[in-house]
């Protein structure tokens, strides 16, 4: 089994050793550079970029610059999708993002975990789990959301929150670690 199958199943796998991983992320890194130096202006040019380093675009997508992301073809965004500035999405595993969702300045999306054994973290050994996130969902700025994370439909994450668990849908949830403190009316 490759590392990148090892990845993308959910084991634990070589993430700072292992050549052809190492040459897909450097490839992914060059198209964002790419994608932030495009001038502001230039609409056209930047979606087209987008939607040659995201994995699936849906419909409608716009990304404010600078953004960053590992390998990008483990990204899916549904129709209506917006991001601020300096939006990171570290997508060792599949991170989906469903219709009409909006995310505030300085958000990322975290699906890279790292054991809590030293001598395993040491050699470089990583593990990811997926990110899904619903349709109608405001994330507010400074939000991190970690490996395993599900946020449910039609929800609000606050400011500055960090999501651990999952998130049911029609919540508002704020804080770190982010809870659910009232439930949205549909």
């Amino acid at each position: 089994m490759t590392e990148k199958e090892k990845m993308l199943a959910g084991m634990l796998y070589d993430a700072n050793y292992d050549s052809a991983l190492i040459a897909e992320r450097l490839e992914c890194k060059e198209l964002c550079r790419d994608y932030n130096d495009i001038r502001p202006k230039n609409i056209e040019a930047r979606e087209a970029l987008l939607r040659k380093i995201i994995g699936e675009v849906k419909g409608n997508i716009l990304i404010e610059q600078p953004f960053y992301c590992d390998y990008g073809y483990n990204i899916s965004v549904g129709d209506n999708f917006y991001a601020n500035f300096n939006l990171v999405i570290l997508d060792e595993a599949k991170v989906s993002f469903g219709d009409n969702v909006f995310i505030a300045p300085n958000c990322g999306f975290y699906t890279a975990g790292h054991p809590l054994d030293a001598t395993s973290r040491n050699r470089g050994l990583e593990y990811a789990l997926p990110i899904t996130v619903g349709n109608n969902v405001w994330i507010g700025a400074g939000v991190s959301v970690l490996p395993g994370v599900t946020i449910g439909d039609n929800c609000v994450i606050g400011a500055g929150s960090v999501v651990v668990k999952s998130i049911p849908p029609f919540s508002m949830a704020v804080g770190n670690p982010c809870k659910v403190v009232k439930t949205i009316p549909d």
